[in-house]
This record gives structure tokens, C-alpha cells and sequence, in this order.
């Protein structure tokens, strides 16, 4: 499945997200409506402690995306509207920006059974 997962900053849900996806065997991309300058160093410890690889992981630009080259669009969850994007799921996940590591272990727990039901 092409998986596209899209939040604000595209820093820590979307990137642990894409990471977990592509290590299940998905074609999975991920972006925000205003990119952070890089990626949270949380949520690449939690993809290593996973053994998935972190490689190629940056906040990118929803702009660089177009939905039809995806089988399904997934917000994180914090009200991301794109207006030139379908979105065809909101999963609600809170934010774990300037979190413990704890809590960013709990979403990446969450985004793998999400990722589980698809």
C-alpha cells in the first residue's frame, strides 16, 4: 500500500510513521504543512531502538506531494488542513513534541496497531 502521512511540523508522528510503514512493507512517505527544520531526535531513537532504519528521514513539504500518487492520505491528527489534499484519515494522535521518550514510544506503539488494521 502507497501511504502518505501529513501533520504540521512533520517532525515526530509522521516521521516514526513513515519509518514503521516502510519497515512493514509499504511504499509510505510523510510531510507537513509547515516543516520543521529537522527531525525529532526522539523519534529516531525510537525508530533505532525498533531496528527501522532512519535513513532518508527529513521534513518535507506537503507541496512536493500529490494525494493521487498515494492509495491513502493520513493526518496524525492536529487539525492539518490541505486544502489541495484529500485526506482519508485523521487518527488523532497527540503531539509528542518536547515529550519524554515514554511518550514517544507510546505513539509508535499506536501508529504500529493502526497501521496493523489497514
Amino acid at each position: 500500500m502507497r501511504l502518505l502521512f501529513v501533520c504540521v511540523g512533520n517532525s515526530c508522528r509522521s516521521q516514526m510513521a513513515e519509518g514503521i510503514a516502510r519497515h512493514l512493507g509499504h511504499e509510505a512517505a510523510s510531510a507537513g504543512t509547515h516543516p520543521a527544520a529537522q527531525v525529532s531526535e526522539n523519534a529516531l531513537k525510537v525508530l533505532q531502538s525498533k531496528g527501522i532504519s532512519v535513513d532518508g528521514l527529513s521534513p518535507k513539504s506537503v507541496d512536493l506531494f500529490s494525494a493521487k500518487d498515494f492509495d491513502m492520505v493520513i493526518s496524525m491528527g492536529c487539525g492539518v488542513s490541505c486544502p489541495a489534499m484529500r485526506i482519508d484519515q485523521d487518527w488523532g494522535l497527540d503531539d509528542p513534541v518536547g515529550k519524554s521518550l515514554h511518550v514517544f514510544e507510546a505513539t509508535a506503539e499506536e501508529i504500529e496497531r493502526r497501521l496493523s488494521e489497514l
